[in-house]
C-alpha cells in the first residue's frame, strides 16, 4: 500500500494538482522561509542602525555618539549593568540552589514545585513588581498582621536600585533552573555511580561531580538572567521611575514619552546601546556552551541520589518558604490591596469587597478593552505562529543544508534582544506609509501584532523543531515516489505528526504574550491598549487597587492556561513543559 493511500489522501477526479511557480524544484519554501525571517528579524534591526548612525541616509554618527557620551545615558547605563549584574548573581544562587534539590534529591513535591516555580515567572515583570510593591508598602495588611508594616509616610523600601535587583533576581530564578534541568538531563548517572563506588556522599558528588560538569550551564544561565535583566521594563519602571532611577529602557521610554516621534533618533541611539550590552552577553553564554566539548553518550539520564531521610522536611521546608516569599505573600498583598475599599483600610470581613473587579472588568472601557486586546494579539499571534512553525519547522531541518544556522540566527534575533529594542526597530520601520501599498500601520493594532510574530517566532519553533528532528525522512521519500507534492505533504503528512508540538507552541506564545509590556508600551495608541499598559498607567495614576484588580485577574488567565497545558501533557513530546521534571 501506498503512503498516499495509508494517509487517506485523494487527488480529486480531473482536479490539477498543485505545482510550485517558477523556482527551481525544492527552492519555494526555503526561500520564502528565508524573506519571511529577513522581514521580522533582519529589516527592523537594519532600519534601526540606519537611524542611529545614518540620520537622513547619510553616514554621520556624530549626534549617536554625544548621546551615548551624555550624563543620562552613561549613567541610566550604569544602572542597568549595577541591576542586572547583581539579579544575575541573585537568580543563580537563587535558581541554582532549587535546580539541583529538585534534580538530585528523594524529596517529595516536585512536579508542584516547579509548577509554582515556573508559574512565578510566568506572570508579568511589571505584575511581580506590583505585588512586591503592595507587600511592603506602608500599611501593608500583610505585615501588619505580623506587626511589621511599615508607618504611614514611610517611603517604600523596594524603590531604587536594590529593590529593582531583589524583585529581578528573584523573578528570573527560575530562568536559571530550567536551564540547568535541561543539562542536569544530559549528565550521565554512571557518573554518579563512579562517584559513589569511591565512597562519595551527596555533597561531594555534587560540589566536584556535577558543578564542574554543569560549568557552561550555569555561566550560560547567570548570562542569560543577566541579559534579561538588561531588557526587562516593567519591574525598573514600577520601582525605579518613582525615584528617578533610569535604567536604558525607562530612559528611553521617557525620552519617547517626552518629546514623541522627535525623540526617535536618540530612542534609536539608546536602543543600539542596549542590543550592543545585551549581544554581549548573548555571546559569552554561547562561547560557554560551545566550549562544553563533545557530546557524551548517555544510556541512562541522571537520576535522584541524595536520600534525605530527616531532612527531607526541612529541604521541601525550604523551598516552600521560597515560593511563599516570591509568589504567596507578594500576591496576597496584591489580593488584599484588590479587595479593600480603600489604601490604608484593614481587610476584614466587613471591609472586604469585590468592588474594584467589577469596575475594572465590567465598567472601565478602557480595562475591558485591554483584556480584549491582550486576548486578541496574543491569541493571534499564538495561532498564527503556530501554524506557520510547521513550514518553518520542516524547512529549517530538511531543506535549508547549510544555510541553516544563518537563518536561525536571523530569526532569534528579535527574541534575544530586549523588547524595547524591537519596539523602537518597528516604530522607526512602520513609521512611513509602506511601499507599494501606501498605507502606514504606525498607531494600529497591526504593528503590535507584527511585533509579537517577530519577537514570539523563536519560541513557536522549539517544540516543532524538536519533533520535526525526530521525524524519519523515508516517511517524505516516499510520499516523493507517489508523486505528492510540497503543499499535500505539510498538510497530510507533516501536520499531523508537528499537530502536538504546534499547540505547546501556541500556548507558549499566549502565555508570555498575554501580560507583555515592554514592546506594547512604546507600540500602543488609543484603543489598542494591552493589559500591561492599563496596569502601567493605573499605578501611576495612583490607582493601585484597580492596578491590583487587574494583575490578580491577569494572573488568573496565566494559571489557567499553564494547568490546561499540563493536562494535555501526556499528548505532547517530552521536556517541551519547563515545571514538568
Amino acid at each position: 500500500m501506498t503512503l498516499a493511500a495509508q494517509t487517506g489522501w485523494r487527488e480529486a477526479p480531473g482536479r490539477p494538482s498543485w505545482r510550485r511557480p517558477a523556482l527551481p524544484a525544492g527552492l519555494g519554501l526555503p526561500v520564502l522561509v528565508a524573506a519571511i525571517a529577513v522581514l521580522l528579524g533582519g529589516l527592523p534591526f537594519l532600519r534601526l542602525a540606519g537611524a542611529a548612525l545614518a540620520p537622513g541616509g547619510q553616514f554621520a554618527p556624530a549626534d549617536a555618539l554625544a548621546l551615548l557620551a551624555s550624563r543620562s545615558a552613561i549613567n541610566a547605563t550604569l544602572h542597568t549593568l549595577e541591576t542586572a549584574g547583581l539579579s544575575a548573581l541573585g537568580a543563580l544562587l537563587i535558581g541554582g540552589a532549587a535546580a539541583i534539590l529538585l534534580s538530585v534529591t528523594d524529596m517529595r513535591g516536585k512536579r508542584p514545585i516547579a509548577f509554582a516555580l515556573v508559574f512565578s515567572m510566568m506572570i508579568a515583570p511589571q505584575v511581580a513588581a506590583l505585588a512586591f510593591l503592595s507587600l511592603f508598602a506602608p500599611q501593608s495588611p500583610i505585615l501588619a498582621l505580623i506587626g511589621l508594616a511599615p508607618p504611614p509616610g514611610t517611603p517604600n523600601p523596594l524603590l531604587g536600585r536594590g529593590g529593582i535587583a531583589l524583585v529581578m533576581a528573584l523573578h528570573h530564578a527560575p530562568l536559571v533552573a530550567i536551564t540547568l534541568w535541561t543539562g542536569l538531563r544530559s549528565v550521565p548517572h554512571s557518573l554518579i555511580e563512579a562517584a559513589q563506588m569511591e565512597g562519595a556522599g551527596p555533597a561531594t558528588i555534587i560540589g566536584r561531580v556535577l558543578l564542574p560538569v554543569l560549568r557552561p550551564q550555569i555561566i550560560a544561565a547567570a548570562l542569560l538572567a543577566f541579559v534579561a535583566g538588561i531588557g526587562n521594563f516593567g519591574i525598573p519602571a514600577l520601582l525605579g521611575l518613582p525615584v528617578n532611577y533610569l535604567t536604558l529602557p525607562t530612559l528611553i521610554y521617557r525620552r519617547l514619552s517626552s518629546f514623541g516621534p522627535a525623540g526617535l533618533p536618540d530612542a534609536a541611539a539608546l536602543s543600539i546601546l542596549v542590543g550592543l550590552v545585551a549581544a554581549l552577553g548573548i555571546a559569552a553564554g554561547m562561547l560557554a556552551t560551545r566550549r562544553a566539548g563533545g557530546k557524551v553518550e548517555i544510556e541512562r539520564p541522571l537520576e535522584p541520589f541524595w536520600t534525605l531521610g530527616r531532612a527531607r522536611p526541612f529541604v521541601t521546608g525550604a523551598l516552600l518558604l521560597l515560593l511563599a516569599v516570591k509568589l504567596g505573600l507578594p500576591f496576597l498583598a496584591l489580593l488584599a490591596e484588590a479587595l479593600t475599599p480603600a489604601l490604608g483600610v484593614a481587610l476584614t470581613w466587613q471591609s472586604l469587597t469585590f468592588e474594584k473587579f467589577a469596575e475594572v472588568l465590567l465598567r472601565q472601557d478602557v480595562t475591558m478593552r485591554a483584556f480584549r486586546n491582550s486576548f486578541l494579539f496574543a491569541g493571534s499571534a499564538a495561532l498564527i505562529l503556530a501554524l506557520g512553525s510547521i513550514a518553518f519547522a520542516y524547512a529549517l531541518e530538511r531543506r535549508m543544508g547549510k544555510l541553516r544556522r544563518i537563518v536561525e540566527a536571523v530569526i532569534e534575533l528579535p527574541y534575544a534582544l530586549p523588547g524595547v529594542v524591537l519596539a523602537i526597530a518597528c516604530i522607526l520601520m512602520f513609521l512611513k506609509p509602506l511601499p507599494l501599498l501606501g498605507v502606514s500601520i504606525y498607531a494600529t493594532p497591526f504593528i503590535i501584532l507584527f511585533a509579537y510574530l517577530a519577537r514570539f517566532l523563536p519560541l513557536a519553533l522549539k517544540a516543532p523543531l524538536a519533533a520535526m528532528a525526530q521525524i524519519e525522512a523515508h516517511h517524505e521519500d516516499a510520499a516523493k515516489l507517489d508523486g505528492v507534492t510540497l503543499w499535500q505533504m505539510l498538510r497530510f503528512i507533516v501536520a499531523p505528526i508537528l499537530a502536538p508540538a504546534a499547540v505547546v507552541s501556541a500556548l507558549m506564545v499566549f502565555l508570555v504574550a498575554f501580560n507583555e509590556l515592554t514592546v506594547s508600551a512604546l507600540l500602543w495608541s488609543s484603543g489598542t491598549e494591552t493589559l500591561g499598559v492599563v496596569l502601567f498607567s493605573l499605578k501611576e495614576a495612583g490607582l493601585a487597587g484597580e492596578a491590583a484588580a487587574v494583575a490578580i485577574s491577569a494572573s488568573a488567565v496565566i494559571l489557567a492556561a499553564m494547568l490546561t497545558l499540563d493536562r494535555l501533557a501526556k499528548r505532547f513530546p517530552g521536556n517541551v513543559l519547563p515545571w514538568r521534571i
